[in-house]
């Protein structure tokens, strides 16, 4: 057995700068690289699902290659090779887009945003993918008292992450533009190769005095790994991934659309790995086993029932915690099982590797395969068939375990189909489930059982909760989950009647009353009292024959202000959208209304950017993805690109109600340095008229005269826009979310 000499506290200091750094710049450049594209290719998910896909990809290959170089070549040769691929991804510094870059108009711009990654970033990128598990490897051979356990270093690469995760958003996206970003950048990940440099230097500094040794006690020490070992590994890394994403998707989908909440599930996964690669957690990882089922009775007897029923926070907050603690025990146990150093790269390549599978599946499997955000649950079931047994079950043994869950199962199924009207005895089945729940905490000791039976308890919830909201038809898309759900109001004479509302996430996107005297009324946003219905009544008597463009569809209410003699062009990125608002069984108001409208699929500030200087005379921007405007449809690029598609005496209507933003002062500072006209009208409805909402719209003019006439009529509350002076106007270079919160 070795002893090992070096007690130096920097050697700890160095290589874990090295993985901060890394792991730091890492984070920095997904995020930069992807609002430099979203210019070229628009806002639409699958951009984003593109880009995650080859991180992912990229960084597989990079603890690929680690592995290959950690286990095929002595140090002093992985130290001149690695030194060599980082010469090599010096040819792609400065990181930035390639000049004269055209994506495709006509075609899936899928490879073609591979191939612009791999040339642009590729290099750099897999650079930074091999840090994590290769200079973790080289301290284990560093001749250090730690090096035999060099998993903590792990830590640190997780709170480079955790830094930077949280840093852009609130300091680097406020302070820097995009090329401010892309030049900072070089110079940083210039720093990190040289502290590369300087590990790969201290490594071969030991070299002639420990290497032999060191390998000569790993191989003699180190187990063989089993396939059973490998693949447990994996789950444990798949199921949080997964998680991750569904959980992401679910609390902007069915809980609210904040912006920027995204952060909070990255944030405790992230944290999660530096914990349990800490030395707290051969403490900890107990503690958390013990308490996750605690912690799952509020999560599972509220959270899937009905989400009105409690304010968006506190659901938030039971989704939270139960992901807290499924990943703390998934890495919990995964960092308990951690191999002998020897098999270090093995371990971190089944990581990524899985870790890749599981955002694949909620990517491009999940999607094709469920309606709504089921993956989710599914994950939470499967995080807890990961708890750790304290016995290991024969296969009689699960099987045994498997008969509660089934015959729960088959209890509700018969309940289901038996009982013709189950919203009759809802709050019953509420109560019911809510004490199995408190009951099946008994059993948690029996993880098959316990998973199983949870299973069956959040499905049934969720099937409960889908029954009351009376959705006629729920589908998903890569751009999100779309709804029509059956309601009921009271009319004018004090009736129930029923209407339609269509939902993308929690944010309504359109309603319609069904009786034939009302079903070409406007409603909600687009209502004749509120802004919109305000401009068309002032233009009545000139907009004949206007060329008119919509950006955003909706339910098509908008289309019921239009005349025949003019053209209209309605523009939607989601192709369900389309096909929902022209589907007589859900909305009529286009087939009603403006049967001849021309609907064109895609992002609109690409598909604008097709048509022909001074088309439209009145352009309107009503896009948004689910409570939120895509922030490339508000910048001064896009401004200027929808002048020169209007006329010259055209108007531009934005719509910017919004209940986190304050969009009206991104518009506004716009409006004060292109020295446009500019009027806001926010709009509060005066009567009890039903499903006629408060909105708020801004439009825009070259032309002043062009808006005097809004501004002088007596039927609506058309003001000048207020000025700001505290932030710069956003452009393709620079925009930033958190100076807008209201």
């Amino acid at each position: 057995m070795p002893t090992f000499q070096n007690r130096s506290t920097f050697l700890i200091v160095l290589f874990a700068s090295t993985l901060f750094s890394s792991a730091l710049l890492m984070f920095v450049l997904q995020p930069l690289f992807g609002k430099l594209l979203l210019p070229l290719l628009g806002g639409t998910p699958a951009v984003w699902n593109s880009c995650m896909v080859f991180y992912q990809s990229v960084l597989f290959l990079g603890y690929l290659y680690a592995h290959l170089l950690g286990t095929r070549l002595k140090s002093n040769h992985q130290i001149i090779v690695h030194l060599a691929v980082i010469s090599l991804s010096f040819l792609a510094l400065p990181v930035g887009l390639p000049e004269n870059l055209i994506p495709p108009t006509e075609s899936n711009p899928t490879f073609w945003l591979f191939s612009t990654l791999a040339l642009a970033i590729g290099l750099p990128f897999f650079v930074l993918s091999t840090t994590a598990p290769l200079i973790q490897k080289w301290f284990a051979h560093v001749g250090h008292k730690d090096s035999h356990d060099p998993y903590f270093l792990y830590a640190a690469s997780n709170t480079g992450s955790l830094v930077s995760l949280l840093s852009y958003p609130f300091l680097i996206e406020p302070n820097w533009g995009l090329n401010a970003q892309q030049s900072d950048w070089t110079l940083g990940y210039v720093g990190l190769c040289l502290l590369i440099a300087a590990c790969g230097f201290a490594l071969w500094k030991n070299y002639q005095s420990i290497e032999n040794e060191n390998v000569t006690i790993s191989a003699s020490n180190a187990p063989p790994l089993s396939w059973k070992t490998k693949f447990y590994w994996g789950a444990l890394a798949f199921v949080p991934s997964s998680l991750l994403l569904g959980l992401t998707n679910f609390i902007s989908t069915d809980i609210a659309s904040v912006p920027l909440l995204w952060i909070i599930p990255l944030t405790v996964y992230l944290f999660s790995f530096v914990v349990v690669f800490s030395r707290w957690n051969d403490k900890s990882h107990a503690w958390f086993v013990r308490l996750q089922p605690i912690f799952l009775i509020p999560f599972v007897a509220y959270a899937f029932i009905n989400p009105a029923d409690l304010p968006y926070w506190m659901y938030l907050f039971f989704h939270v915690i139960a992901f807290f603690f499924a990943i703390m025990v998934c890495h919990g146990e995964l960092a308990a099982q951690r191999p002998h150093s020897s098999h270090l790269t093995t371990y971190y390549l089944i990581m990524s590797f899985a870790g890749m599978l599981g955002g694949m599946f909620n990517t491009f499997v999940a999607p094709f395969v469920f309606n709504g955000i089921y993956e989710y649950p599914l994950m939470i079931i499967a995080a807890l068939l990961l708890r750790p047994s304290l016995k290991k079950l024969s296969f009689k043994e699960t099987s045994f375990q498997l008969i509660d869950p089934l015959l729960l199962l088959i209890i509700g199924v018969g309940i289901y189909f038996s009982v013709s009207n189950l919203t009759d005895y809802f709050d019953g089945v509420v109560i019911s489930l809510c004490v199995l729940t408190i009951a099946v905490y008994f059993l948690r000791q029996r993880v098959v059982a316990y998973a199983g039976l949870m299973g069956v308890i959040i499905s049934a919830a969720m099937s409960l909760h889908h029954a009351e909201s009376h959705t006629l038809m729920q589908e998903r898309t890569f751009f999100g989950v779309m709804a029509v759900r059956e309601s009921v109001l009271t009319d004018e004479k004090g009736q129930p009647e029923m209407y339609h509302e269509l939902f993308h996430g929690t944010t309504k996107h359109g309603a319609q009353r069904l009786i034939p005297t009302e079903s070409k009324t406007p409603l909600t946003y687009y209502s004749r009292p509120s802004p919109m219905g305000q401009l068309f009544k002032t233009f009545d008597a000139q907009n004949e024959n206007w060329n008119i463009g919509v950006v955003g569809l909706g339910a098509g209410a908008l289309a019921c202000y239009a005349k025949p003699s003019q053209t209209w062009t309605l523009y939607e990125i989601d192709p369900l959208v389309v096909d929902i608002a022209k589907n007589p069984a859900y909305f009529s108001y286009l087939s009603q209304c403006s049967p001849n409208a021309v609907s064109e699929i895609g992002d609109a500030r690409l598909s604008i950017q097709n048509k022909p200087d001074g088309t439209f005379d009145l352009l309107m921007m009503d896009a948004f993805s689910s409570d939120a405007v895509p922030t490339h449809l508000l910048t001064r690029e896009a401004i200027e690109l929808y002048f020169k598609k209007l006329k010259p005496n055209g108007i531009l209507a934005f719509h910017i109600t919004n209940r986190h933003l304050l969009l009206k002062k991104v518009v506004s500072i716009h409006a004060e340095e292109m020295h446009l006209a500019a009027l806001i009208n926010e709009f509060k409805p005066q009567t009890d008229a039903p499903l006629i909402v408060a909105t708020d719209w801004v439009v825009l003019a070259k032309n002043p005269e062009m808006l005097k006439p809004l501004q002088t009529s007596q039927i609506g509350s058309w003001q000048k826009m207020p000025l700001y002076f505290d932030m710069p106007a956003w452009t393709d270079d620079f925009t930033n979310i958190v100076s807008i919160w209201k």
